[in-house]
């Protein structure tokens, strides 16, 4: 079979190559391209003749998988997949998989760095030094002893909590699914109206659906506490960036830290969290590790693997 890489997997070419050379073995053909482009009339000269597809992140749409005739498989370097037009995916019986959990430490990490580094204004802190300024103003606090509240107890939510509990915090959670191993670590679930009004902070761990579009609206924002802190490591879609901004530029919120936005970074410079206080944006970084990489270049190609045996494993579609 002809399996197709259609973006770099931050890995080395050897690396690769290493991994594929199982499936050389068995005959199969190994394409894989060193450049991401978005242009689909590209990705469907690309793609055409592929019988298993690999992504990480890039966009994969309608109409580039109606113009794969031999597609039977994807295998997503990712935890989202919200990238892929899964419907398309099912009407023609192309098997997804992802490769959920391969960034769990990385990204939970992440989040609780920016929950540090907007508590004790790390960034202020930096200029304030390089502009030859005192502590004056940049007095912060301390995680122990406040209240995190946890939006999403999947894999990625439980090590924050796992994290934060280590520190000293309280957890509380909102989460369609309610898990036994998230109260025996102390984990209260409640409404989401009761977390935004409770939690001294709030870290965004759910997948993004057209349930959670917005969940994180202007409503939820209103019931914050005036020095609670949003973290946003999710999918940009499930907060409102305009009520966030309006809601720090207000003081209505102490501050945010968002490494996820709409649109994939580069974000446009009229973006409204571009000019907000005491908030911390990334690019789309909290899955981007070199051990999260390693383990995702494995795991895409145990996808694979699997497929061919005939036993699909990370099944999203």
């Amino acid at each position: 079979m002809k399996i197709v890489l259609l973006e770099p997997l931050g890995v080395s070419k050897e690396t690769l190559l290493a991994l594929f050379e199982p499936f050389k073995e068995k005959g199969h053909e190994f394409i894989y391209y060193e450049k991401r482009i978005e242009d689909v009339e590209t990705l469907r000269e690309r793609s055409r003749d592929a019988d298993i597809l690999m992504v990480a992140n890039l966009p994969l749409p309608a109409e580039v998988i109606t113009g794969c005739p031999s597609l039977k498989m994807i295998s997503v370097a990712f935890t989202g997949v919200d990238h892929i037009a899964l419907d398309t995916c099912r009407e023609k019986g192309i098997i997804v998989s992802n490769c959920a959990g391969y960034s769990t430490n990385s990204v939970a990490e992440l989040a609780v760095g920016m929950m540090i580094s907007v508590s004790r204004f790390l960034l202020p802190c930096d200029q304030a030094t390089r502009e030859g300024k005192t502590r004056a103003g940049l007095i912060g606090n301390d995680l122990a002893g406040k209240t995190v509240g946890i939006v999403g107890t999947g894999a990625i939510g439980m090590q924050v909590a796992r994290i934060c509990r280590a520190i000293g915090c309280e957890l509380i959670a909102y989460s369609r699914t309610e898990r036994e191993e998230a109260r025996e670590l102390g984990i209260h679930y409640m409404p989401l109206e009761d977390l935004m009004a409770r939690a001294d902070i709030v870290s965004v761990h759910v997948p993004s659906t057209s349930d959670t579009r917005k969940l994180v609206n202007a409503e939820m924002i209103a019931r914050m506490k005036n020095s609670a802190i949003l973290i946003n490591t999710a999918r940009g879609a499930i907060v409102d960036s305009k009520a966030l901004a309006e809601a720090l530029r207000e003081g209505h919120i102490r501050g945010a830290g968002i490494d996820v936005f709409e649109m994939e970074p580069p974000i446009p410079f009229v973006h409204p969290l571009l000019n907000t206080p005491n908030v911390i944006l990334a690019p789309h970084v909290a899955f981007a590790t070199e051990e999260a990489f390693e383990k995702r270049a494995v795991l895409v190609f145990d996808n694979i693997s699997a497929w061919l045996s005939g036993k699909p494993v990370n099944r999203v579609s």
